[in-house]
C-alpha cells in the first residue's frame, strides 16, 4: 500500500454546525477509496474537498442517525453519475435492516448492486495488501471500531549483494522482492532471504467510532501510527459522557498514552466546543504526550511509510 491519506469530511458530534459536518471520513488507502461513516451532508463534502465519489467500500461505526443518514443521498448520486460496479457496505447489527431501507428509499432504482455484510468484533475484511478490523466498542447502540492494517512489507533490497550472487539485472530483481526465489547466472537458486534485509511494519490507524474509552480498543490500538478518538465532552461534562456514553477529550488522550500510538486526532465534537475546542485539546495533552490535534472539516493528511 503505497498511500494512506485521510480527509475529514464531518467531526461533529449530533447536528451539524456552521463550522463542522455530521460524521464521515475518507480513507484513500493505495487505490482504494473506503468511507468510514455518512453523516448528512457528506457528499457535499468529498466535492467540496475533492475525494471524489470512486468508493469501494463503505464501513459505519453504529447506526445513530447521524453517522449513516447520508448514504440515502449518496447512493443516489452514484446511480444517476452511471455507476455500475459494485458497492460494499460494513457495519454491526442492524446494518442489514436499516441499510436495506436505504437502498430502497423512494422511487428510483438503483442501477448497480450493493452487498451490505454485518460485522462483529473480531472480524476482518481483506482488501489487497491490507485488511479492516472490527473493534466492538462501548457505545449506547451496538457499534464498532475500525483497524486499517497494512501488511508487512519486504525488508529492504540489496542491490550489491543480488549482483554478487549473480542474479540478472531486471525482473528477477523484484522478484526476489516479491518474495520469489531466482535462479542466478551460474545455475545456482538465489532466495529472498539472501538479498533482503528484516521486514518493515505496516502501518496501522485506528477509528473509535462513537465509544467510551474501553479495554478492546486499547488493545487493537497498541502501537498504532494513528488514533482517531472521538471526544465529544470535556471534564466539566463528564456526567454527560457517561451518560451517553461518549468521551471526554481527557479520556481519548488517556487512551493513546496506554495503547502507545504515535499520533492521537481528536474529532465529534459537541457543538459547545465547535470552535472553541482549546479546552479538549489541553485536557487531551495532559494526558498523552505524543503529537495531538483537533480535527476540523476538510483537514487532510498522510501516514508515511514506517522504515
Amino acid at each position: 500500500m503505497s498511500i494512506l491519506r485521510f480527509t475529514f469530511l464531518g467531526t461533529s458530534a449530533a447536528q451539524p454546525t456552521v463550522h463542522r459536518n455530521l460524521s464521515g471520513l475518507a480513507v484513500k488507502a493505495d487505490t482504494d477509496l473506503l468511507l468510514f461513516d455518512c453523516g448528512e451532508g457528506s457528499q457535499r463534502q468529498m466535492v467540496r474537498f475533492g475525494t471524489g465519489f470512486a468508493v469501494d467500500a463503505v464501513f459505519f461505526t453504529h447506526f445513530h442517525a447521524d453517522h449513516f443518514l447520508g448514504i440515502i443521498g449518496f447512493l443516489r448520486t452514484l446511480g444517476m453519475a452511471g455507476r455500475e460496479h459494485g458497492l460494499s457496505l460494513y457495519g454491526p447489527p442492524p446494518a442489514k435492516r436499516l441499510l436495506h431501507q436505504a437502498i430502497y428509499l423512494g422511487t428510483e432504482k438503483l442501477d448497480f448492486p450493493v452487498e451490505i455484510q454485518e460485522l462483529r468484533d473480531g472480524d476482518s475484511v481483506r482488501r489487497g495488501t491490507y485488511a479492516v478490523h472490527a473493534v466492538g466498542v462501548e457505545h449506547k447502540v451496538n457499534a464498532l471500531g475500525y483497524v486499517i492494517a497494512e501488511d508487512a512489507r519486504p525488508g529492504r533490497f540489496d542491490l550489491q549483494k543480488a549482483r554478487v550472487l549473480g542474479v540478472k539485472e531486471g525482473p528477477d530483481f523484484g522478484r526476489l522482492q516479491r518474495g520469489e526465489s531466482v535462479i542466478a547466472v551460474d545455475g545456482r537458486t538465489v532466495r529472498p532471504e539472501e538479498v533482503l534485509g528484516p521486514a518493515r511494519p505496516g502501518r496501522k490507524a485506528v477509528i473509535s467510532g462513537d465509544t467510551r474509552p474501553c479495554a478492546k480498543l486499547i488493545a487493537a490500538a497498541a502501537d498504532a501510527d494513528l488514533l482517531i478518538h472521538e471526544a465529544t465532552f470535556s471534564d466539566d461534562e463528564q456526567e454527560r459522557a457517561l451518560e451517553t456514553r461518549h468521551s471526554t477529550g481527557r479520556e481519548a488522550g488517556r487512551v493513546a498514552r496506554e495503547a502507545n500510538v504515535r499520533k492521537l486526532v481528536l474529532t465529534h465534537l459537541s457543538s459547545r466546543h465547535d470552535v472553541e475546542y482549546g479546552k479538549l485539546l489541553a485536557q487531551a495533552r495532559e494526558e498523552f504526550k505524543g503529537p495531538c490535534d483537533v480535527a476540523f472539516d476538510g483537514m487532510t493528511f498522510e501516514i508515511p511509510l514506517r522504515e
